[in-house]
């Protein structure tokens, strides 16, 4: 289930893309990035205009639920601290699926077959 960022020092604002459905986080040139590396970090003093802004990107129709994720900030880069939110950083889910995942069953059936 989703938790909203709780209080403290660092957070990220993300969403996902209306025309791709991709997971973005706000820069700090207030664009949509793909890879967190780039994600603007904010403190709570900084997270209701970010908040806002990610507010009007969704009215305009740019991006779609932006909402603040808790971080921690290793060596200068942002580290989602939830799993969820590791996984959406990380562009997938944790198993194959689709495509994937049919290659997978396939390349083993092969295997088995032999």
């Amino acid at each position: 289930m989703f938790k909203a960022a709780t209080s403290g020092p660092a957070k990220v604002v993300t969403a996902n893309r209306l025309d791709s459905g991709l997971v973005v986080f706000l820069d700090p040139n207030g664009g949509w990035a793909l890879d967190i590396a780039e994600a603007r970090i904010l403190d709570d003093e900084e997270l209701d205009d970010a908040l806002a802004y990610g507010k009007e990107q969704d009215d305009a129709r740019i991006i779609l639920d932006a909402y603040a994720i808790d971080v921690e900030v290793t060596d200068g880069l942002a580290v989602p601290v939830r799993l969820r939110e590791r996984i959406r950083a990380e562009r997938g889910p944790t198993i194959d699926y689709g495509e994937a995942e049919r290659q997978r069953l396939a390349g083993g059936q092969a295997e088995a077959g032999e």
